[in-house]
């Protein structure tokens, strides 16, 4: 059905031939649920795909076309909006110097099929990962995780057992975490899981650490070991019906939000610029140059890479390096400051340095270089 309304709608527009063919493609090669989720998104983000105009959109055009609109509203309580990992709000509260005082506001999806399986994923395994997301959020902005609120969508038959099962999970994280699920919402799905997880968080006004902050010079820094989410994704795939012992891949199915190395580098004043490691290297140190208007040149030989499964294998570089959901840290600090090798218990490596140019460049042990382009997790993207 969903094929056949687009079949109709390309016979209105064969000027865009190219393009239908290419969404046709995409819902052909999705199971129904992702299908049908992609279908949602184009009409309701971009409407003219109910009036025959075919068009393939991508993640990061459509962050970047609702964030145009957005500034056009100024709102001097928003001091950082659109294009970090959490809004920063400025609140009234208290008298004198902490009449103001600065609040972090982040939310993530949480969609089955996208983010996780049924077969795969224990549901103690996706209520941790729900929140975890959005913790992860809050500690690459150096702040301190307060509240969480979550709006679940379920399935009609969907068992009671594995709602509570769900639910216990996230709570017991945020409770680790001094966060109290304060609020939320809930209503029936026609297809598959879908959450939406809300996380509210302080930070001193001001003193957030933001995507922006990074200046050539700077040093780049990434948090304990990349790629083990990506590799244990990867095995699934290939063996879709082994199931894996989430014990030997830890970072995929219990991933542990950096809250208190976020903290202690704010605290610090170690971090220029901060991002959580949610859709890869490549794409998050992208992120950064992006919004620091720089480059970077990182070398392949320092990457940390996880080691995973039992007898315990070291990652293949493909995955530490565009593999996300390790919700690690990367940051950058300026060349004076000593950077210790392990804070909070978590080793911190030294892979790089900020340049003035504004590609990324990825060393060989040889002493080559190559541009480093952004091979992460983007949504829309074939």
């Amino acid at each position: 059905m969903q094929r056949q309304k687009l079949v109709e709608s390309g016979a209105r527009c064969r000027r865009r031939t190219a393009t239908f063919e290419t969404l046709c493609g995409i819902l052909e090669s999705s199971d129904p649920y992702s299908a049908s989720m992609f279908c949602i998104r184009v009409l309701h983000l971009l409407p003219d795909v109910a009036y025959g105009v075919c068009v393939v959109i991508a993640e990061k055009a459509v962050i970047a076309q609702i964030r145009r609109m957005a500034k056009s509203a100024k709102n001097p309580f928003i001091p950082t909006g659109i294009g970090d990992d959490c809004a920063v709000l400025r609140m009234m509260g208290g008298r004198g110097k902490e009449k103001y005082k600065d609040t972090l506001v982040t939310t993530d999806f949480t969609l089955e099929g996208i983010h996780f399986r049924r077969d795969w994923h224990s549901p103690e395994s996706v209520g941790h990962r729900c929140l975890a997301r959005g913790l992860s959020d809050i500690a690459a902005m150096g702040g301190e995780p307060v509240a969480a609120f979550l709006s679940l969508a379920l399935p009609r038959d969907l068992p009671q057992s594995w709602v509570g099962r769900f639910a216990r999970s996230l709570i017991s994280l945020a409770e680790r975490h001094g966060v109290t699920l304060a609020g939320g919402d809930t209503a029936e799905s026609p297809n598959g899981i879908l959450a939406d997880i809300v996380v509210v968080g302080t930070v001193p006004k001001g003193k957030a650490v933001l995507r922006s902050g990074a200046r050539a010079g700077d040093l780049i820094y990434v948090s304990g070991e990349l790629g083990g989410s990506a590799a244990a994704v990867w095995e699934m795939r290939m063996k879709p019906k082994r199931k894996l012992n989430p014990r030997n891949y830890p970072r995929h199915f219990f991933p542990e939000p950096r809250i208190e190395l976020g903290r202690i580098l704010r605290e610090k004043g170690l971090a220029t610029a901060m991002i959580d490691t949610s859709d890869g290297l490549s794409t998050d140190l992208a992120h950064i140059c992006g919004e620091s208007v720089a480059g970077a040149e990182i070398e392949s030989e320092l990457i940390p890479r996880a080691s995973v499964g039992k007898p315990s294998r070291e990652v293949d570089r493909q995955f530490a390096l565009h593999g996300g959901e390790d919700y690690e840290l990367l940051f950058t600090a300026p060349r004076g400051k000593r950077v210790p090798s392990r804070i909070a218990g978590i080793p911190i490596t030294r892979i790089g340095r900020i340049t003035r140019g504004k590609d990324i460049i990825l060393m060989s042990r040889s002493g080559v270089g190559y541009e480093l382009h952004p091979r992460g997790w983007e949504h829309f993207r074939k």
